[in-house]
Formats: structure tokens, C-alpha cells, sequence
């Protein structure tokens, strides 16, 4: 069996209004609108739901609303989720559908497991010109007004038990530890061979159970900072970013989301096979970001937030002292 990674989120919030809003913001397309209940699609078809929290069927949440209350992993075929239904018999809230196989996880989350609804898309990207590779010829990097989020990457979650719950997803869902924070975090990717991490588990001082946040992948850094620029232009706060993490290599942008916790637009992210080692980490804020602008970017000066705004045509239109 090998999951593939996420299929569907949902959440539940009071605010569907303004959830609605933020979720079109940061580029998601909505594909069924009912009273207590949005659907939006990636570019995939990894779908991301809001839900009002009266909504019929909604699983128990781990913390207060908003938050995530169920997360939908993906298989490739019928006889991958059969492997997994095996596996999880006996598991706490054992659940079987149609379509779909899911349980409670040691951390009070409904997960479920299904055949993956994604098609494969091959999209236009970004090249890097360095000193030793040289692929973009006669073309300049793209800019983008926008993003347009391909999928749900990954999702971070704060546990009360570490070692249990990085357990299940080993045995049960056959997870692949990547790097870790000695008895703090683990970052699992869903099989040998993938990004750096689909999970990531984090447990604090304090032991509490929550979301922290959700990651949505981009094509590219210049989509990281196309979205968060039109994010901050529709007025929605950043919590940091841009900025770069050591430990997966990726480029980030992390917004406060009305749907509960941050969300994150991301990319390049490092690529793992079964050879690689894990790597253990202090904790701390050099090792979280490489560097990082607290506030963000606002997206008319193109400047940090609460700078002063440029002026001139050029950086040389300065008077002279």
C-alpha cells in the first residue's frame, strides 16, 4: 500500500462567508455552495471544505472551531485501499463506506482513506539559471498576479503524544520518517520516495491537542510571491513570510486563515528517496526559517508592510543630500 497524499480537508467555521471569500482569494475554485457548506478545488481536484459546525456528519474536532475536523487521504487503486482497510480494523472509530475507509487517529482526528479523486497535471514552471545549469534561454522567470494553489501539500499538527501518533501513521498508513526534533517533532513523508514531508507532528511543553497549520503547493517561488502579494492586497494578514526553511529547503508565505490556524503557499521543497538518513534538530528560530520577513510584503508598495512606499521611477530618483 502507499498513500499519495492528500485528497480533501474540511473544516468547519461560523464565518462561511468569509471563508468563502478567503478561500477564492488565495485561489481555489468553488464547485458546490450549499447553506452550511462550500467545496473548492485545486488545480488537481484536491478539494478543500468549509462547513458550518450544525452541518450533518461533520466528525468531532480536536480543538475549538475553526478547525480541521476531517482529512481525506488518497490511494492509487481499489486494492491499495483494501491493504489499508485491513489495517486499520480494530483501529479506535473504525469506519467503512463505498468509497472510503477511515478511523480516529491517536490524536483525536477523523482521518480517511480513498481513491484519489487528482488527475495529473503538467504545468508551466519556473527554471533556474546557476552558475553550473543553465536551462531558461531567451525567457524571462514568470511573474504571477495571483497563485493558483495545485494541491494541499502538507498539514502540521500539534499532538499530546508524539511517539503514539508518528506510530500510527507508520503502521497503519505506512509513513516514512524524515527528518525530527528529538521528542518534540517528526516530519513523515507518505512513502520512500516523495517531498519532504506530507505530516508533520509537533508536540509542545504544554501538550496540546490542534491544527497549526495547512501547506498548499505552487509551482514555483514567483507563485509563492505572486499569491502573497494579491493576498495582501485583499487585505488578509500575514503571519510571516516570505521567507525560507532550512529543514525541507522550501520557500514559504504563511496568512492567518478565518477557517482556522495559518495556511501556507510553498515550494521547493526538497525531494527524498529511501536512501535518505534522518537528520535530527534543535528547535529554535534559525532552524525553523533561514531567514523570514515578519509582517510579509504589502502588496501595493511592494515593500515590507508598513514601509515607506518608494518614489521616483528608479531607486536612483533621490535627491541629493
Amino acid at each position: 500500500m502507499r498513500i499519495l497524499g492528500i485528497d480533501e480537508i474540511t473544516f468547519a467555521a461560523t464565518d462561511l462567508s468569509r471563508c468563502q471569500q478567503f478561500f477564492a482569494d488565495w485561489g481555489m475554485t468553488l464547485v458546490e455552495e450549499a447553506p452550511t457548506r462550500r467545496v473548492f478545488e485545486t488545480l488537481n481536484g484536491c478539494r478543500v471544505i468549509v462547513a458550518d459546525p450544525s452541518h450533518p456528519g461533520l466528525p468531532a474536532g480536536v480543538e475549538a472551531d475553526p478547525t480541521v475536523r476531517e482529512l481525506v487521504w488518497a490511494v492509487g487503486e481499489a486494492s491499495e485501499l483494501e491493504a489499508i482497510a485491513q489495517a486499520m480494523q480494530g483501529q479506535p472509530g473504525f469506519v467503512r463506506t463505498s468509497d472510503r475507509v477511515g478511523c480516529t487517529d491517536p490524536n483525536g482526528l477523523a482521518i480517511r482513506v480513498q481513491v484519489t479523486r487528482k488527475k495529473p497535471l503538467t504545468l508551466p514552471c519556473a527554471q533556474m539559471n546557476t552558475w553550473n545549469e543553465r536551462p531558461r534561454l531567451n525567457q524571462p522567470s514568470p511573474a504571477y498576479e495571483r497563485a493558483q494553489p495545485v494541491e494541499v501539500g502538507h498539514v502540521v499538527f500539534f499532538v499530546t503524544d508524539l511517539q503514539a501518533v508518528t506510530a500510527f501513521y507508520e503502521s497503519v498508513l505506512g509513513f516514512v520518517l524524515s527528518d525530527r526534533y528529538p521528542g518534540r517533532g517528526h516530519f513523515l513523508r507518505c512513502a520512500p520516495r516523495g517531498g519532504h514531508h506530507d505530516l508533520f507532528l509537533l508536540q509542545t511543553p504544554e501538550a496540546r491537542r490542534g491544527l497549526n497549520h495547512v501547506a498548499f503547493t505552487v509551482r514555483d517561488v514567483h507563485e509563492v510571491f505572486g499569491g502573497g502579494l494579491h493576498m495582501s492586497r485583499c487585505g488578509w494578514e500575514t503571519e510571516l513570510g516570505p521567507g525560507r526553511h532550512p529543514v525541507s529547503s522550501a520557500i514559504f508565505w504563511y496568512f492567518n486563515s478565518p477557517a482556522g490556524a495559518l495556511w501556507e503557499y510553498y515550494t521547493d521543497e526538497d525531494e527524498l528517496t529511501a536512501e535518505w538518513q534522518p537528520r535530527d534538530f534543535t528547535p529554535g528560530p534559525t532552524v525553523f526559517a533561514e531567514w523570514a520577513i515578519k509582517g510579509g510584503i504589502d502588496g501595493h508598495t511592494r515593500r515590507q508592510h508598513l514601509a515607506a512606499a518608494p518614489s521616483g521611477q528608479f531607486m536612483t530618483d533621490k535627491p541629493k543630500p
